[in-house]
């Protein structure tokens, strides 16, 4: 094997880990969501037990407003996560994003870990995925095309960290021409777009320009849940444990950078209603998503669906991670019933307001 291989399942294998035994979350910044409450309705005229909690992403449709989100491949032990997470989204008919695919490109031997997915989800949507860098660098429609069949995948994510290319060790912080290379890929492509940020935040003007170029889908990846600064932190401390890159106080706002998951729902949602020319994008909430209460709030601030990756990660560590999902969606249930809306399109008209 290779030292470039070994880099890059080492680093795969250690972004698994130090999300499960380190506690790589912001600590000085919030979702959000805890400044919004919905206005309690005492008279819901709808029956909880008919209460529809299907929804429409991708153009399929799913049971409920919710997606295991992009976390891994690329390693061994990422075959047997990634089965196990396409069998639970298959048997709950949710949709599920792959890690970043950029080390199948570079070699066959781990692909099996990707198009795994697929065998075990054959019916739900399944979403490539590829980094910022990689698609600044240019794509070949050889390239694109791999990624696409590999998982026979109904959409690409385009994942945006430039915050964690910058703090991890061996980091890509090549992003120029990012956004002409962008709009080459969403015109070759035959499947949806998803711009996808990794818990720092998309904000109304980002968006904007994703949306120029092609992509179809915005998922916000806001931050206040798991920084992948942190993440990255902690791998450059283990190998270079007598360097300092940046100055104490700057470090720390630096690790809890990022704008605010509601607030990048708000003013996205404010960018579709005010601009015709946007109305058709679809928007998905992740970043520090906790509970179905998160999800309900981030549905009537403008978004089709939630999403999750570490805490699901978590809780397929410890075997609940169907246990998680339908207990989350009986919060969001919850929430429905006392707002009186009987399906997703009723709750994304929910009276929420700021405490």
């Amino acid at each position: 094997m290779n030292e470039t291989k070994t880099i890059t399942i080492d680093r795969k294998q250690s972004h698994v880990e130090t999300c499960l035994k380190r506690n790589v979350s912001f600590d000085s910044k919030t979702t959000g969501f805890e400044r919004y409450e919905f206005t309690h309705n005492a008279t819901p005229e709808i029956n909880y037990s008919e209460i529809d909690l299907s929804a429409s992403i991708f153009g399929y449709r799913i049971s409920y407003p919710f997606m295991i989100s992009s976390m891994t491949g690329g390693y061994d032990k990422a075959e047997l996560l990634n089965r196990k997470f396409a069998q639970i989204a298959e048997k709950l008919n949710i949709p599920l994003g792959v890690g970043s695919m950029r080390q199948a490109l570079e070699n066959s031997s781990y692909r099996k870990s990707f198009s795994v997915v697929r065998q075990a989800a054959p019916s739900v949507p399944i979403l490539a995925n590829i980094g910022a860098p990689e698609v600044a660098k240019g794509l070949t429609d050889e390239e694109i095309n791999t990624l696409i069949d590999m998982v026979h995948a109904n959409g690409l994510i385009v994942h945006l960290n430039p915050a964690q290319e910058l703090f991890q060790p061996e980091g890509n912080t090549d992003f120029k021409n990012f956004l002409t290379e962008l709009q080459k890929l969403t015109e070759a492509v035959s499947v949806p777009v998803i711009a996808k940020e990794v818990g720092c935040g998309i904000s109304p003007e980002t968006a904007r320009a994703l949306v120029d170029a092609g992509v179809q889908i915005i998922d916000v990846a806001g931050a206040g849940g798991l920084s992948w600064q942190k993440v990255e932190e902690e791998r450059y401390i283990q190998q270079f444990q007598h360097e300092n890159r940046f100055s104490p106080s700057a470090l720390k706002e630096l690790l809890n950078w990022g704008i605010p998951t509601a607030q990048c729902l708000v003013g996205i949602a404010l960018l579709k209603a005010e601009n015709p020319h946007y109305r058709h994008v679809g928007l998905i909430a992740s970043g520090g998503i906790s509970n179905g209460i998160d999800i309900a709030k981030a549905i009537a601030l403008g978004a089709e669906i939630g999403a999750s990756a570490g805490l699901m990660l978590k809780a397929l560590h410890d075997c609940r991670l169907e246990e998680t999902i339908l207990t989350w969606m009986n919060d969001l249930k919850a929430v429905m019933f006392l707002t009186g809306a009987k399906n997703i399109k009723q709750l994304q008209q929910a009276c929420i307001s700021l405490k």
